[in-house]
């Protein structure tokens, strides 16, 4: 039996003091409540929006984002992870998930694909994903990783437990209106539904951290100003998929706790013949495509090798 914990942020776009300030309280605040675990969302440095200050807010491999994952570890006696945007030696930026314990960083794992606009500020990884740690072998998937085949084939039976970090924002109520507004009922669902199914497809307890919060930014090649929210869905599941603790993302910032059995268990669902492991809509794959195409043009303008 191990407690962990997922932390739900409201980061303050590009500001790296005030979120580590955020997630150095809620962590530790976690482990008040007896977390062996913790898992912070991806970006948990930043957050994520189409914004052109944050290239310059990508941190090196050792920087203050490492330093406090491992302060934290050392100080309570835990694991803790998260992703950040992350200047490497090349210059390069990529989506870095780095795991640590007491005595260190422990692995990492780089985001396999950018969505949408975060195309704009890193690049993708080819790693497996699956850290070693003295008492577990640990999976990590960020965001829309839950999302794909490809990620289940790299962990299917291969992990103990799976971490997971997301900065899934929402689709935002242009015209018509309720067009609009149906399409984002369905996001919030799949949402939903990629964080608490992905045990069973790779079999596993999966905890999940997120971001929560208002979301406004300029919209990539579109005149419209992009108004919406994160969707949260922070959840601890076991390796059935039962959600053991779950927290919407209109509860805000906070964290959420419980006690699995970690452990690699025959998957319980089989993975679809596809791409994808749920449909997108329309929208978000037109989004997923047009902004995957302007952000990697921006990105080799402005956020790629210095």
């Amino acid at each position: 039996m191990a407690r962990v914990a997922a932390v739900q942020l409201t980061a303050v776009t590009a500001d790296i003091d005030a979120n580590l300030a955020a997630c150095e309280r809620l962590a530790t605040a976690a482990v008040g409540d007896g977390a062996e675990n913790v898992a912070l969302p991806e970006f948990f440095t930043t957050g994520i929006a189409f914004d052109d200050r944050l290239p310059a807010a990508a941190l090196p491999p050792d920087g203050v984002a490492t330093e406090l994952l491992c302060t934290l570890a050392a100080r309570h006696d835990i694991l803790i992870g998260g992703s950040f945007l992350c200047r490497d030696p090349d210059g390069h930026v990529r989506n870095a998930y780095l795991l640590a314990g007491p005595d260190g960083i422990l692995g990492r794992h780089d985001k396999d694909l950018p969505t949408m606009w975060e195309s704009s500020f890193y690049i993708g990884g080819t790693d497996d994903g699956v850290l070693t740690t003295a008492e577990y072998r640990v999976g990590v998937a960020l965001c829309w990783e839950l999302m794909r085949t490809q990620t289940v084939h790299r962990l299917r039976g291969q992990v103990d437990l799976v971490l997971a970090g997301s900065g899934w924002w929402s689709i935002p109520t242009w015209w018509p209106t309720p067009l609009f507004r149906s399409m984002e009922a369905r996001n919030e669902a799949t949402a939903r539904t990629a964080t608490i199914s992905f045990a069973r497809y790779v079999g596993a307890p999966v905890v999940h951290a997120a971001h929560a919060g208002p979301l406004d930014c300029p919209t990539p090649w579109l005149p419209l100003r992009y108004h919406g929210h994160f969707e949260g869905s922070t959840a601890i599941t076991d390796t059935h998929g039962h959600v053991i603790a779950q927290r919407h993302h209109s509860q805000g910032e906070g964290f959420v706790i419980g006690d699995i059995v970690p452990g690699a268990q025959p998957p319980k669902q089989q993975p679809p013949n596809r791409f994808w492991l749920h449909r997108r809509g329309t929208l978000p794959a037109l989004a997923w495509n047009y902004q995957r195409t302007h952000g990697q043009r921006w990105y080799a303008r402005h956020g790629g090798t210095r």
